[in-house]
C-alpha cells in the first residue's frame, strides 16, 4: 500500500471504548452488529460524498481487523504459540468491499493442537457469523497449508498476500517459508498456471472486455486482471508492490499511472455494486448500470442513454487495463518462461527483425525517427503470416508512440497507401485491425473510429460495443474465405470471392455503424466519414460511391428480408431497382451476412438465412432479366400452377381433379407458394377425408443443414380464432413463429402454412416421434369449440423486463391498395402473437401474412391484413381502436 487508511471518526468507532464496552458486555452479538452497522453507514455516505476509494475499502479492512482481533480476544486459546489467526486474499492484502467475502485461515501448529482447540474455534467462527460478516474461513496445520498449496495455486496466491491478524508470528513465518517459490511452484510454474487460469477465466467471461454485463472483478479488463500482474511481480521479482517493477525495466511511470486511476475507478464500481446489491455482487447487471450511471453523475442527452455513456467510460478502462495485461503478460512470458530459448533473428529491413517468430524494432528510436513504421508493422505482420505478432516491448514502443499519428500523418500518401496495404493483404487482415485497435493504432489514424471505441448500445439485441462489433464484422467477412464457411455461409462463401476489390467490402464494414451515438440516422451520416476516407485514400470515384452506397444501405437488405413478402415480384423489383446491379448485390448480401453475424450470434438462424438467400437468388433473376422487363403476375401465376399441374399428373391426378382441390384457393397462393409445396398440399387435402379434422403437414423447408425452418401446413374450417390458436398451440411446443402465410378465399377453408423453429433457432429436423406429437396436439387445440385462447403464462426474463418499453404500431395502406400492413414494435414476452391473434378476432380482422421478427429483447412484426371483406382497413376510428388495443394488451402484460 502507497497510503495508510484514513482514521474513522471516534463519533463513529471508537476503539478503546469499543474494546472496554465489549469485556463488560453479557452477549458481545448486539455491541459489535451495531459498530459494524454503524461504521458500514458512515463509510458509505463518505462513498456518496466522493471519499478517496482507497481510503474506503483500506478503512474497512483496518476496521474489519480490530473487529475481528476484539473478538478473537474473548476466547481461550491456551498457548498462543500453537494458533494464530490470518488474513488472506483480498482481506490479507488489506482491501475489503462492504461485502467482499472476509478470508481467514485459523493455523495451528499440529494435528494435537486442532483436536484440543476445536470448541474455541468452532465459537469464534460461529460468533462472526451471528453477527452477519461474510467469512471464507479454512482451519489448517502448516503442513496442511503446505500440502494443500502445493496442489493449489489458487491456495498459493491467497497465502501470498497473508497477514497475521492474532497469534502467533512464527507459525505464519513457517508456513510462509514452506510455501515460498524455492519450494513450490517456481516462478517459471507459478507464472504458467496464472496464465492459463487467465485464460480460462477470460474464456468463461466471454473473451472481451466488452461483454453485456461485464464482471467488474473477474471479465477481461478487470481488478483480477491488474491482481495477475501484482502476483507474478511478487512471485518471480519478491516486490512487495508493482511501483517496483519500474526499477525492473517492466513497467513505465505512464502505465503505472493507468493501473492505479484503473483500480481506483474499477474499486468505485466495485463498492457502488456492492453497495446497491446489498450483497456481493460484482456483476454489472443492466439494472445496476443505470443505478450506478445516475452515482457516477451521468445524464440521458440527444445522442447517448446515460447509462451508455457511463458503460462507455467502463468499457474503455477495461480496455486500457485489459491492454496493459497484455502487454505486461507477454514481457512476463518472454522473460520468465522463454528466457532460456535460443534465439533466431531475420532481419526484414533496417526498421524491423523478427525474433522467435515475432516482429521488434531494431532499436527504441524506430518510430520516433520513421512515424510511419507506426502502420509499416502491421503491413509487415500481414503479408507474412508466419510472424506471430510483435514483441512487448516493441508493443510498449506502439503505444508510446501512437500520440505522432496527428493530421499530417493521416494525410500522408506514404501512411494511406499502407492502410490500404494491410486492407489488400490475404492474410490475417481482421486479426490486424484488432490488433491496430487493441495498440491504440486504429482510433488515431481513424478519429472517427477513436470516438465509437467502447460505445454500447444499451439493449439486447446489440451484444458487442460498435467498435467490437465492427471488428465482428471484417472478421467475418474474412471468415467467407475460408473451407469450413462453406456449409454455414454457401452463399456469401461463393459471393465473396468474385468481388471485384475485396478491401472496398471492408471499408464498408469499417465505416458502417461509424456514426452511431451521434443522433440521427447513422446510415446516412455515416455516408460523409466513408466518403472522407476514400478522398483521404485516393480511391476512385465508382469505389467511392460504392462504399458509400454500402453505408447508407446496409440494413436495407435485412429489413426487406424479414418485413417484407420477398414472395411478391413487386417487392423484388422495387429491391432490384435499388440494387441496380450484380455488383452491388454481391457486395450488399456479403456485407449483410457478416453484419447480422457480428451484431448478435444468436440472430443468424436457419430461418434468416433462407430468407436472405432466398431474396439474393431472386433479385438475381430479375436483374438477369433486366429492370425494364419485370415479371407479370398473371404469367408467374400460370407457371406457378402449369409445373405443379405437370407434378401432379405425373403422381396420377387428373387435371379436374387438381382444379377441385384449387377452386379453395386464391391467386396469392400461387404467388407465394413454391411447386414443390402446392404439390405437396394438394396431395394432402384429396387423401383427407374429414372434413371436420384439421389437416396439418409437417417438414423441413431446405435440406440444406443451416438453412431453413420446420414447415407446418394447416388445411381446415376458416374460424376467426385459428391464428390465435395456433399461436397459442405452437407457443404450448417450444416452438416460434419466423413466417405466416394466411390464405382465406372465402370459401370457408383456409390453408395456413406457418414456418417456425424451436427455441435454440434450429428446425425441428428429422423426429418422427415429435413431429406426430406436434401434429396431434395442433389438430386436437385447432379443434376447440369455444373462443377461449389460452395464453402462456411464463414469466418474463429478468433482463426481458428490464427493457420494458411501451408498444409502439403504425397502421397504413399496401401501395397496391390489396391490404393494410400493421407493425407491431414492442419487448418480447410469452404469449405476444397469441394475444394480438385475439385481438384480430375481436375486431373482426383477416390475417393474411404476419412477417416475424425477435430482435434481443424486443420484437418488429408486421402483419398485412383486411376486414372481413377482405379490404384494407380504412375507418380512421376503427384503425385507432385496434392499435389502441394491442398497445393496452401488451404493456398490461409487460407490466405484469
Amino acid at each position: 500500500m502507497n497510503e495508510q487508511p484514513f482514521s474513522i471518526p471516534a463519533t463513529v468507532f471508537d476503539p478503546e471504548l469499543f474494546t472496554q464496552a465489549l469485556k463488560s458486555a453479557k452477549s458481545p452479538i448486539p455491541l459489535l452488529k451495531k459498530n459494524i452497522e454503524r461504521t458500514t453507514d458512515y463509510l458509505h455516505q463518505q462513498y456518496q460524498q466522493g471519499a478517496y476509494i482507497r481510503d474506503l475499502v483500506w478503512s474497512r479492512s483496518n476496521f474489519i481487523d480490530q473487529i475481528l482481533q476484539s473478538s478473537w480476544q474473548r476466547f481461550d486459546w491456551g498457548d498462543n504459540n500453537d494458533i494464530c489467526l490470518i488474513a488472506v486474499g483480498g482481506y490479507g492484502r488489506g482491501e475489503l468491499h462492504p461485502h467482499s467475502d472476509i478470508d481467514l485461515l485459523i493455523l495451528l501448529s499440529d494435528e494435537a493442537a486442532v483436536e484440543r482447540l476445536q470448541q474455541p474455534i468452532s465459537d469464534f467462527i460461529t460468533l462472526l457469523w451471528d453477527i452477519s460478516l461474510d467469512i471464507g474461513h479454512s482451519v489448517r496445520t502448516i503442513d496442511q497449508c503446505i500440502q494443500e498449496a502445493e496442489k493449489d495455486i489458487t491456495i498459493v496466491t491467497n497465502l501470498m498476500a497473508s497477514r497475521v491478524l492474532c497469534g502467533a508470528d512464527p507459525l505464519h513465518q513457517a508456513m510462509m517459508d514452506g510455501t515460498g517459490s524455492d519450494k513450490m511452484w517456481s516462478s517459471q510454474q507459478f507464472f504458467r498456471a496464472k496464465w492459463d487460469e487467465q485464460i480460462a477465466r477470460h474464456q468463461k467471461h466471454g473473451n472481451s472486455e466488452y461483454v453485456l454485463e461485464a464482471n467488474v472483478k473477474n471479465s477481461p479488463g478487470g481488478l483480477r486482471d491488474i491482481q495477475m500482474i501484482s502476483w507474478i511481480a511478487q512471485r518471480h521479482f519478491s516486490t512487495r508492490s508493482v511501483e517496483e517493477l519500474i526499477g525492473k525495466g517492466f513497467l513505465t511511470e505512464e502505465e503505472i499511472t493507468i493501473l492505479n486511476r484503473g483500480m481506483d475507478f474499477m474499486w468505485r464500481v466495485r463498492y457502488a455494486l456492492h453497495m446497491v446489491a446489498g450483497r456481493e455482487e460484482d456483476r454489472l447487471l443492466f439494472d445496476h448500470q443505470r443505478t450506478l450511471a445516475k452515482m457516477f453523475g451521468y445524464d440521458d442527452d440527444n445522442a447517448k442513454m446515460a447509462v451508455e455513456q457511463f458503460m462507455q467510460y467502463y468499457y474503455r478502462w477495461a480496455l486500457s487495463l485489459g491492454e496493459l495485461n497484455d502487454v505486461l503478460m507477454q514481457h512476463f512470458d518472454e522473460t520468465i518462461l522463454r528466457a532460456s530459448e535460443a534465439e533466431t533473428i531475420e532481419e526484414i529491413n533496417s526498421r524491423f527483425h523478427v525474433r522467435n517468430g515475432h516482429i521488434e524494432v531494431t532499436n527504441d528510436k524506430v518510430f520516433e525517427q520513421t512515424p510511419s513504421a507506426l502502420l509499416e508493422i502491421f503491413v509487415l505482420m500481414a503479408q507474412n503470416p508466419s510472424i506471430d505478432g510483435a514483441r512487448a516491448s516493441t508493443i510498449r514502443l506502439i503505444r508510446l508512440n501512437r500520440h505522432l499519428i496527428d493530421d499530417d500523418f493521416r494525410s500522408d500518401p506514404v501512411n494511406t497507401r499502407a492502410f490500404i496495404e494491410v486492407l489488400r493483404s490475404p492474410h490475417k487482415v481482421a486479426l490486424q485491425l484488432r490488433r491496430m485497435l487493441r495498440f491504440g493504432v486504429l482510433g488515431k489514424y481513424l478519429p472517427e473510429f477513436g470516438k465509437i471505441i467502447g460505445q454500447m448500445q444499451h439493449d439486447l439485441f446489440h451484444i458487442y460495443s460498435v467498435d467490437a462489433h465492427i471488428m465482428e464484422v471484417v472478421k467475418n467477412m474474412r471468415r467467407f474465405h475460408y473451407e469450413e464457411s462453406k456449409k454455414k455461409y454457401p452463399v456469401a462463401a461463393r459471393v465473396v470471392k468474385r468481388l471485384p476489390k475485396i478491401e472496398l467490402l471492408y471499408i464498408a464494414g469499417l465505416y458502417h455503424d461509424i456514426a452511431k451515438g451521434r443522433g440521427g440516422d447513422h446510415s446516412t451520416l455515416g455516408i460523409i466519414d466513408a466518403r472522407h476516407f476514400c478522398e483521404r485514400h485516393n480511391l476512385g470515384k465508382h469505389d467511392a460511391n460504392l462504399v458509400c452506397w454500402l453505408v447508407e444501405h446496409h440494413l436495407l437488405m435485412s429489413s426487406v428480408a424479414q418485413r417484407k413478402d420477398i414472395t411478391d415480384p413487386d417487392v423484388i423489383i422495387e429491391f432490384a431497382q435499388v440494387v441496380g446491379d450484380q455488383t452491388h448485390l454481391d457486395y450488399i448480401y456479403t456485407l449483410t451476412v457478416a453484419d447480422i453475424n457480428a451484431t448478435n450470434p444468436d440472430l443468424w438462424n436457419s430461418w434468416r438465412a433462407s430468407l436472405l438467400r432466398q431474396l439474393y437468388a431472386e433479385t438475381k433473376r430479375a436483374l438477369r432479366r433486366g429492370l425494364e422487363n419485370p415479371i407479370d403476375k398473371a404469367d408467374w401465376i400460370r407457371e406457378t400452377q402449369t409445373a405443379a399441374i405437370d407434378q401432379l399428373e405425373d403422381l396420377g391426378f387428373t387435371e379436374d381433379e387438381i382444379h377441385e382441390v384449387w377452386a379453395k384457393t386464391g391467386e396469392d397462393y400461387f404467388l407465394r407458394e413454391k411447386v414443390d409445396d402446392i404439390v405437396w398440399h394438394t396431395q394432402a387435402i384429396s387423401q383427407h377425408s374429414d372434413a371436420d379434422t384439421p389437416c396439418v403437414l409437417l417438414k423441413e423447408t431446405s435440406d440444406l443443414d443451416f438453412e431453413g425452418a420446420t414447415q407446418i401446413f394447416i388445411h381446415a374450417r376458416h374460424k376467426d380464432t385459428l391464428f390465435a390458436l395456433v399461436a397459442s398451440g405452437l407457443e404450448q411446443l417450444d416452438l416460434n413463429i419466423q413466417d405466416a402465410r394466411i390464405y382465406n378465399s372465402g370459401t370457408g377453408v383456409t390453408l395456413d402454412t406457418f414456418y417456425v423453429l424451436d427455441n435454440n433457432g434450429q428446425p425441428i429436423g428429422d423426429n418422427p416421434e415429435r413431429t406426430e406429437k406436434i401434429k396431434d396436439f395442433l389438430i386436437e387445440h385447432i379443434k376447440q369449440t369455444t373462443d377461449y385462447i389460452d395464453f402462456m403464462q411464463r414469466r418474463t426474463p429478468r433482463q426481458m423486463r428490464l427493457f420494458s418499453v411501451p408498444t409502439q404500431t403504425t397502421l397504413t395502406t399496401d401501395p397496391s391498395g390489396t391490404y393494410s400492413i400493421l407493425e407491431v414494435m414492442t419487448p418480447d414476452r410469452p404469449g405476444l402473437l397469441a394475444r394480438i391473434g385475439k385481438i384480430f378476432f375481436d375486431y373482426n380482422i383477416q390475417l393474411q401474412n404476419a412477417k416475424i421478427a425477435t430482435l434481443g429483447e424486443r420484437v418488429e412484426d408486421v402483419f398485412y391484413i383486411t376486414d372481413q371483406n377482405q379490404q384494407p382497413i380504412e375507418d380512421p376510428d376503427l384503425r385507432e381502436a385496434i392499435q389502441i388495443a394491442i398497445c393496452k394488451e401488451l404493456d398490461k402484460k409487460a407490466a405484469a
